[in-house]
């Protein structure tokens, strides 16, 4: 079953707290995309969230503009999981998509209001 640590922080008081899901609680979240807005008055959360990223056990991040729920190698120059060393430089990562399975350990959402 699924298991997941969820960071929502709240931009209007600069905090986060963070909650554990499993099992039915976390069957909400599989399926949706990085971007979604979800309610999260089932995990005993009083607000709607927004999913910005995550990553998975091993620390593989997710990135928005990949699509699917899978690890790929993708070429990058710059953004999420790519730390360039000098300008120009491109490298071919392995990174996660945008759709949020059961693989995925963390989870980072903001507090929509």
């Amino acid at each position: 079953m699924a298991q997941f640590k969820i960071v929502i922080s709240d931009p209007k008081t600069a905090k986060s707290e963070v909650l554990e899901v499993k099992d039915a609680n976390a069957q909400i979240f599989i399926g949706h995309r990085l971007g979604d807005v979800v309610d999260a008055t089932t995990i005993g959360y009083a607000s709607k969230i927004k999913m910005t990223g995550g990553s998975d056990r091993a620390g593989f991040p997710m990135r928005a503009d990949i699509s699917g729920g899978g690890k790929n190698y993708v070429l990058f120059s710059k953004g999420i999981g790519f730390r360039d060393a000098e300008e120009g430089e491109k490298k071919r990562k392995l990174i996660r998509g945008s759709v949020i399975t059961d693989e995925i350990y963390q989870l980072n959402a903001v507090k929509v209001p």
